[in-house]
């Protein structure tokens, strides 16, 4: 297990470590994000369409921001300056993002302004992604196995521990400690997990993929989840359902996989890039793209059997992005990227 917190590890290499320094863990008041006239063009790392009306976008130093056109884009006001990692929306007006500090942010104004949820720097953790099923239930997952669950909106978040997420060997060792070592016990539960890097819907199922080949699934919303056997001993950043109805996994050094049982067995995909995927997704045509650092954009139209490489030239990291109004809209180290989907026939 390693002994720090990372994100999107090989992202780092790509990117000053100074942009993802978290916030000192004495600092217990939040500083309000600075509204800066270079916003789009600094580190983004996330991106919504917000039912096809609203684009809004996370990035470092508490960024937020939205356009209705993708041309033109607002910075919303945000009380925090830590980097935000993810953002999920429930309905055209209701969202929240989370990210570094352990933050977690609403808004009810379709993105415009934003207040703390949950806030807690002394634990030295950063949040990478969050989901809700509907207004009221919602999990937000981060490194060394945070886990945080709310019943009420996101007005109380609590933490839980889920030891079925362990290994067999780290199960072992946390029983021992709980009867001999309680003290120990508490703060080995708190490090033994692995970074949960990303969730994923899929209908009634929700999966959480992360550090280490892990992956999980949860069939009752995240109260309890089965650990899937290993295919692959490095970190995991993504995971979609294709339109083809196979599962994707992405992650490290290029590493693909597909599964057409669930979960239950995968087979890698044959790739010409070995950057990290940080992201997978679809478009309504079917096609899906991988993209990913050292500015790696891949395209299939075959149902992810095989991909055309479309990498950009400045080698900028590309961290995720969509398809909005045939344009393909990315969010990267150097801010927001368009490109007309013509050019990738």
């Amino acid at each position: 297990m390693y002994k720090k917190i990372i994100w999107l590890a090989a992202l780092y290499t790509a990117v000053s470590a100074t942009s993802f320094l978290a916030r000192a863990a004495d600092s217990v008041q939040p500083d309000a994000a600075y509204q800066m006239p270079l916003a789009t063009e600094a580190l983004l790392t996330d991106i919504v369409s917000v039912q096809q009306q609203r684009l809004v976008v996370v990035g470092e130093r508490g960024h937020i921001l939205f356009s209705d056109d993708a041309t033109s884009w607002t910075q919303a006001q945000v009380p925090v300056q830590s980097n935000l990692t993810s953002v999920f929306f429930i309905d055209k007006n209701r969202g929240w993002a989370v990210g570094h500090d352990a933050t977690i942010l609403m808004t009810e104004d379709a993105g415009a302004t934003w207040h703390i949820q949950y806030f807690a720097p002394e634990k030295d953790k950063p949040l990478f992604d969050i989901y809700f099923s509907d207004a009221q239930h919602g999990v937000a997952v981060g490194a060394y196995g945070m886990f945080l669950r709310t019943n009420d909106g996101g007005k109380n978040w609590q933490p839980h521990f889920h030891a079925e997420l362990l290994s067999d060997e780290d199960r072992e060792y946390l029983d021992e400690l709980k009867d001999t070592d309680p003290d120990s016990y508490q703060s080995e539960s708190e490090a033994l997990l692995p970074h949960f890097n990303r969730l994923f819907a899929d209908g009634n199922v929700l999966y959480i993929v992360g550090e280490a080949g892990f992956v999980a699934k949860s069939s009752d919303k995240g109260a309890s989840w089965q650990r899937l056997d290993a295919f692959y001993n490095g970190s995991l950043f993504d995971l979609i359902r294709t339109p083809q109805m196979s599962l994707l996994a992405a992650g490290l050094r290029g590493h693909a996989f597909l599964s057409n049982d669930q979960g239950d067995s995968w087979q890698q995909i044959a790739l010409s890039e070995t950057a990290t995927l940080n992201s997978a997704f679809a478009d309504p045509s079917g096609a899906v793209y991988l993209v990913g650092n050292a500015g790696s954009l891949l395209i299939s139209r075959d149902g992810a059997a095989d991909f055309t490489d479309y990498s950009r030239a400045d080698g900028k990291a590309i961290v995720n992005g969509l398809v909005w109004r045939e344009q393909l809209i990315l969010v990267t180290e150097a801010g927001i990227k368009s490109i007309n989907l013509s050019e990738l026939k």
